[in-house]
């Protein structure tokens, strides 16, 4: 069983923005980390009766992010649960929504204000929204990279 030390909750700045920004990152960092490197094909492989697979978790969250902050239509959220590409590009396209996203939240300094091009939501509820969806599906992650291959931490 490959263990990992744990990572704890980030130190961030003072300021809500900074405290939102660092938690949002600290649980992309954790997910991303449970996906990247775990075995072909029990990544894809269903470990739960609902169909849920890690690759495909975070295939889901790539779409959350780039619709959610670059305004991108998702026609079927039941099928952002599911690819076929490998773990590394599965991986690379999270990292890549997170960086667009980052760039979009960067010229964002007042939270209470929408998101760039919207009506809303607010950029806080973007983040806080983000932030829970990222958690649950992170733990989510936690639970079927262990039953993959016994890889704990965060």
């Amino acid at each position: 069983m490959a263990r990992r030390r744990d990572t704890p909750p980030p130190r961030t700045g003072s300021s809500e923005t900074e405290v939102l920004r660092g938690f949002l990152d600290y649980l992309r960092t954790s997910v991303a980390a449970k996906v990247d490197g775990a075995p072909e094909p029990e990544a894809h492989t269903a470990m739960v009766p609902s169909g849920t697979n890690l690759a495909g978790l975070l295939n889901h969250l790539t779409f959350v992010e780039r619709s959610l902050f670059l305004g991108e239509t998702v026609k079927s959220w039941p099928s952002t649960f599911r690819t076929k590409d490998n773990v590394a590009d599965v991986v690379a396209r999270y990292r890549e929504a997170v960086k667009l996203a980052n760039e979009v939240l960067d010229s964002c300094p007042d939270l209470a204000a929408a998101l760039p091009g919207r009506d809303g939501p607010s950029v806080r509820w973007a983040l806080t929204h983000m932030i829970e969806e990222t958690g649950r599906h992170a733990g989510h992650a936690d639970i079927l990279r262990e039953l993959i291959d016994g890889t704990t931490g965060r």
